[in-house]
């Protein structure tokens, strides 16, 4: 570990586990470095980064004015999948922020993520390791398919637990607004809290995962309720599509295309997707047809993000009788 972490404080870029997906680091006060990131994935100058930092203590050394709301979500839910904007330190980067007055922080629930971080000693800047918009990797395997060849190492802490990103609470306000739902529920930050969180207005600081598109495979993603699913899957394989089903056991299907059952539960169809799509990317579907999530609110997370995958292909990757609709 010792190693790895000479590799950041030289510059290098390192990807390692956590416990939603694996993240592309760097030294987060070596814009070079992070400026690499960037270079790497090929993420807009104006997105900002996440920093990962050992333990809560460390908040003060990279935001300022931190409200006592922020102490009690980091006491409950650090290290956890929780990201939360404050109104940043002076030390830190332009870059790492996107140039916004705001920084994002968090500490990984990842025994070699946090080993990393004690050994290193200062904060990690890392988004997903992967190429911007696409979809997120939960294994070692998914990071050195995507960009192996350009990462000075990477460390394998086997497959993510949780699967998707944190959920991400803006607390540099004057009300707590969530900007990217996670494995973490509004309602449980709300009882922490015990105030409503707000959604995110036009003024919100910019945060990752917030796009319209993102998350995306190569391949075309069509959300569709699961009375149409079978219809729809019909439909195009009469038109001569290869066609690769996701959906829940109980649901209907045609034989003729690729079936694969998600879990009954939001936290099974986190843990799997992205290794489901990663995996069925590989074998050339003209679409993946993915049932539509129940509406409701432990669902608002993994429905998040299939929503921007299907956007990433325009009026193709969106079932028309159900469109995006709102949570």
């Amino acid at each position: 570990m010792q190693e790895v972490a000479e590799t950041l404080r030289g510059g290098g870029l390192v990807a390692f586990p956590t416990e939603t997906v694996y993240g592309l680091g760097a030294d987060a006060e070596n814009p070079a470095a992070v400026a690499r990131i960037f270079a790497v994935k090929g993420r807009p100058a104006d997105h900002p980064l996440i920093v990962h930092i050992a333990n809560r203590d460390q908040i003060t050394r990279w935001a300022e004015d931190t409200p006592p709301a922020a102490w009690r979500l980091a006491r409950r839910y650090w290290p956890g999948p929780l990201t939360l904007i404050l109104r940043r330190a002076c030390r830190v980067s332009d870059i790492v922020t996107g140039g916004q007055d705001t920084v994002g922080l968090r500490v990984p629930d990842h025994p070699l993520a946090l080993a990393l971080l004690e050994a290193f000693g200062g904060g990690i800047a890392a988004p997903s390791a992967n190429r911007f918009g696409r979809v997120s990797p939960t294994t070692a395997a998914h990071v050195r398919e995507e960009l192996g060849d350009v990462l000075d190492l990477v460390l394998d802490g086997g497959p993510c637990r949780v699967g998707i990103e944190s959920t991400i609470v803006d607390l540099s306000g004057h009300q707590p607004r969530l900007l990217r739902p996670g494995a973490i529920t509004i309602a449980e930050i709300e009882a922490v809290l015990e105030q409503p969180i707000a959604q995110p207005g036009n003024d919100a600081p910019r945060a990752p995962g917030m796009l319209r598109s993102h998350y995306a495979p190569k391949t075309p993603v069509c959300l569709v309720p699961a009375t149409d699913l079978e219809a729809e899957a019909r439909r195009r394989l009469a038109q001569g599509q290869r066609v690769a089903v996701l959906a829940m056991p109980a649901t209907l299907l045609a034989e003729a295309c690729l079936r694969q059952d998600l879990p009954t539960h939001p936290a099974g169809w986190a843990r799997e997707l992205y290794a489901r799509l990663r995996a069925l990317d590989a074998q050339s579907f003209d679409c993946f047809l993915i049932e539509a999530p129940p509406m409701v609110a432990d669902w608002q997370a993994v429905r998040d993000r299939l929503e921007r995958a299907a956007s990433a292909h325009g009026a193709s990757g969106e079932f028309a009788p159900m469109g995006r609709q709102p949570f």
